[in-house]
């Protein structure tokens, strides 16, 4: 690569390559937490950041274009959410080591990642060492979880295997259960969004995919059949 750039939004960080450098790429939608990761890591000898980008659709072309050592990623994204675009980085650069540094810890966010190949998973808020030992683990070829989650790995390994079966909707995911349940409770969407940290838009698709998969026209009939079925109680 040719000389130094300076990064703006999701443009290069481009400099002379150095195969003994542990190479970059952020990814995340909050210009806040891009700077402070980029501080980070660059105040850390042997690791550079190559590339930045926004959203889903640009950590794509990043890491394709740059190659880095580990692609650090939001799973909440414009434009292509970090699953979607963890399978599609791997699909085409599966030398490029994938840790998803996110708020959301629940399982169906956690188990979607790891099938999707990422190698890593820790939470926002997590110690400045701590980052700094997943970003190498995962460069190294380890897999590494934050604390809280690996405590939902271990308790999911531990699930009777049937588990999935007793669910009053099998067909539903986990993600899509919980928010049928807080439905049931009789919330509203902007609420149920606010309850999970998640936006407005994402809540709304599980609600179409909900009647879908349920087979119901309205809300209404929704919150029927899940409070027969013993949701909402809460």
């Amino acid at each position: 690569m040719a000389g130094r750039t300076a990064a703006v939004g999701s443009r290069a960080l481009t400099t002379p390559a150095d195969s003994s450098e542990l190479t970059v790429v952020l990814a995340d939608d909050h210009p806040v937490v891009r700077g402070g990761l980029r501080a980070l890591l660059g105040s850390i000898d042997g690791i550079r950041v190559v590339g930045e980008a926004s959203g889903g659709r640009d950590a794509v072309r990043e890491t394709l274009l740059h190659r880095p050592l580990v692609l650090v990623i939001d799973l909440e994204m414009p434009d292509l959410d970090g699953v979607s675009a963890t399978r599609e980085v791997l699909a085409s650069a599966p030398d490029t080591a994938v840790l998803v540094l996110t708020m959301f810890e629940d399982d169906e966010s956690v188990f979607a990642a790891m099938r999707a190949g990422a190698r890593g998973y820790i939470l926002k808020g997590a110690a400045q060492d701590e980052i700094v030992r997943a970003v190498r683990c995962v460069a190294a070829g380890e897999a590494i979880f934050g604390p809280r989650i690996a405590r939902r790995v271990a308790e999911w390994m531990a699930r009777p295997r049937d588990a999935a079966a007793r669910s009053p909707f099998p067909e539903l995911t986990a993600r899509e259960l919980e928010v049928l349940d807080l439905i049931a409770a009789g919330m509203a969407n902007p609420a149920i969004a606010r309850r999970l940290q998640l936006a407005p838009k994402t809540i709304s698709n599980h609600v179409s995919a909900i009647f879908v998969k349920l087979q119901v026209a309205d809300r209404a009939t929704a919150i029927v059949r899940a409070r027969d079925a013993g949701l909402g109680r809460a």
